[in-house]
């Protein structure tokens, strides 16, 4: 990118370079904001936590601190973040200071691990005073799994200036010591707790049986999260009457083109990414990469190859059949440009997929009509996109696929 078309754009909504968003605005606004932490720091947390999963048992946790104070809500609730320009989700998040310490996942009894357990359980911003060993020095977080986060510094004193506010539906699973943290998961859940919370909550050892409950890394526990709610929500589809027709979905946002298909099966389900030269995992590539993973039973016995985005987009899969009342055999596939080449966190996944969903759909009485019309949407071939999709591949050959449901 040469530093001419930054003079010519000059962060304008033109964006010459290409980029879905502008590093230079990014990194100049996240510098300036930053520039203002000293070692001692007056925020509201949103509020944020992190646990990381390097040197795993011993890692760092951390609360997420904003350079300021007031309804900082929106810098941890990726729900919202589809609602705001990109650059503003990576700029907040890259100001987020983790002030944290090196513990033990067995210690959750450290008076500071208590300290953020009960800022976490909050579903509202917390006033805090963070006191670090050193001035927040400069590093990002940037994970394929969590969202972005700022630097990093150790804390030596941290102080609440208002109480967490804890609804009862969260303070319930929190006290029982008997709950196991599948059945805490799916409670908060069906009583419209955001997924992202839960997270949180599950990842600073607050759900679970009492003897067993430890801190979990936060990139496990966002996968823990998708997996339990979205298994669950397939093993109620799997009640419903099948879907009758062939739909075909699809969005672009922000340097990506998210493709549904929906098929008048029992439940199936594949997610694919085609990553092109010059995106986020493909920077030094020359052609495009495809990758999938797919399943025929609510209950994967293996993790699959594509990570975390897999468990992401079946949840938000599911919980759009969920909504019709109807089970069904559903493809998502993706297509990421090399205008999107930055790693935000497998959030993006889940909540383009559900915003997939609410878009307007095309009804096919076939299968062949409908791929004939991904032609004019997909930048990869038709024929490629079939040869990657195992479900695809096996229905446009007349292979009857039939849905199991495993045993308990």
């Amino acid at each position: 990118m040469g530093s001419s078309l930054c003079i010519l754009c000059r962060g304008g909504p033109r964006r010459l370079c290409g980029l879905t968003y502008c590093p230079v605005v990014v990194a100049a606004k996240s510098s300036l904001t930053l520039s203002r932490v000293s070692q001692r720091l007056s925020s509201t947390t949103p509020p944020s936590a992190f646990v990381g999963w390097v040197g795993y048992p011993n890692v760092v946790v951390a609360a997420g601190l904003p350079p300021e104070v007031g309804d900082t809500s929106l810098y941890d609730l990726p729900e919202k973040w589809l609602e705001v320009p990109l650059d503003d989700v990576i700029r907040f998040r890259l100001t987020l200071v983790r002030g944290g310490r090196n513990v033990s996942v067995l210690d959750v009894g450290n008076p500071f691990v208590d300290q953020l357990r009960e800022i976490s359980l909050s579903v509202k911003p917390v006033d805090v005073e963070a006191e670090f060993e050193k001035r927040p020095r400069p590093d990002v977080l940037l994970d394929e799994n969590s969202p972005p986060m700022g630097p990093l510094a150790i804390v030596r004193r941290l102080r609440t200036g208002s109480s967490p506010y804890i609804v009862r539906e969260v303070e319930k699973v929190y006290e029982d010591r008997d709950l196991k943290a599948r059945d805490a998961i799916l409670y908060l859940y069906r009583s419209a707790i955001p997924v992202s919370t839960i997270t949180r909550i599950l990842s600073l050892g607050s759900l679970g049986l009492w003897r067993y409950r430890r801190l979990v890394p936060t990139r496990w526990a966002i996968t823990a999260v998708d997996s339990t709610i979205s298994e669950s929500l397939i093993k109620q589809l799997l009640d419903k009457p099948v879907l009758s027709e062939y739909r075909l979905y699809s969005l672009s946002r922000s340097g990506n083109l998210f493709v549904g298909i929906v098929l008048p099966t029992r439940w199936m389900f594949e997610w694919i990414e085609a990553w092109f030269p010059g995106s986020t995992w493909n920077i030094y590539g020359s052609d495009v990469a495809i990758e999938g993973d797919w399943e025929l039973t609510p209950r994967r016995t293996t993790y699959p190859s594509i990570g975390g985005c897999y468990y992401a987009s079946r949840l938000a899969a599911a919980e759009f059949l969920a909504s019709i009342g109807r089970q069904a055999g559903v493809v998502l596939y993706r297509e990421i440009y090399p205008s999107f080449n930055i790693p935000v966190g497998v959030w993006f996944v889940r909540e383009m997929v559900r915003q997939l969903f609410k878009t307007p759909f095309r009804k096919y009485e076939s299968l062949k009509e409908l791929l004939e019309d991904i032609r004019g949407l997909t930048k990869v071939s038709l024929e490629v996109v079939i040869a990657k999709s195992r479900i695809l591949t096996l229905l446009t050959k007349g292979k009857r696929l039939v849905s199991r449901v495993p045993p308990d």
